[in-house]
């Protein structure tokens, strides 16, 4: 069984402690959520991260705009903030800082063949469901298989270094909301069909981002911590 203590930290935080994990909940102005994890010397801090693709300001302000309309149902839904939304690849999870340079390295080989290459973003439905929909999602479209092969080349090669691949198949998508009740999801599902073919713009990928989650009340917070660049220029006839 779990052990779980609280206490007040003298930083004026809130501290869990749950066995090997002590999380500290900042009840500040700016609150947020820190996970620690008990080492032989003492705590030691961890950081919540994932792989993404980053979008075009353009595209962001298109979904911004669509995001908005559908607001407008005014259905019980939590929006993803429009400036945050991506192209999840991989969650990682909780780290070590000092496994950030193992990630590095791991993806790096994992797209040194990978050229730049163009996503669609085009159609919306919802999860599971379009006429029950729990996550509203923008749709993305490749042309050939640069994106899943990418995607794939990194589970298998994180995997190598301790980090468990996905049991569930890769559908790339963009999560704009998750709908929490079934309050103006007639509306919402009327707005589906109405932009399931819907064409919202085309961007060139070149690079994978590691990013840092910081969760807060009003929602997470995504930080950039490095780049990955792809190999550059298309080569005509190349593959990965």
């Amino acid at each position: 069984m779990l052990s779980r203590k609280i206490r007040f930290h003298e930083s004026g935080q809130l501290l869990f402690n749950i066995d090997f994990f002590s999380i500290y909940v900042n009840i500040n102005s700016q609150p947020s959520i820190f996970f620690l994890r008990k080492g032989v010397r003492g705590f030691i801090g961890l950081i919540r991260t994932f792989l993404a693709i980053e979008l075009p300001d353009s595209i962001l302000k298109r979904l911004k705009e669509v995001q908005q309309e559908l607001k407008t149902c005014q259905a019980d839904v939590r929006w993803v903030d429009p400036n945050s939304i991506h192209l999840t690849l991989k969650f990682l999870g909780n780290i070590e800082e000092k496994q950030i340079e193992s990630i590095v390295k791991t993806v790096e080989k994992s797209v040194q063949r990978t050229p730049f290459f163009s996503l669609k973003v085009q159609g919306m439905g919802g999860f599971p469901d379009v006429r029950n929909p729990r996550v509203l999602w923008i749709g993305l479209e490749e042309s050939g298989f640069l994106l899943s092969t990418l995607q794939n080349r990194l589970e298998k090669e994180l995997e190598k270094i301790g980090f468990k691949p996905e049991d569930r198949p890769f559908h790339p998508h963009l999560t704009l909301g998750r709908v929490k009740s079934n309050r103006g999801k007639a509306c919402l599902v009327e707005k589906l069909g109405k932009y399931k073919e819907e064409f919202f713009g085309e961007f060139e990928v070149e690079g994978v981002i590691l990013f840092k989650s910081d969760l807060r009340p009003s929602g997470p917070i995504y930080t950039p911590l490095k780049e990955i660049r792809l190999r550059g220029s298309r080569e005509k006839g190349s593959g990965v």
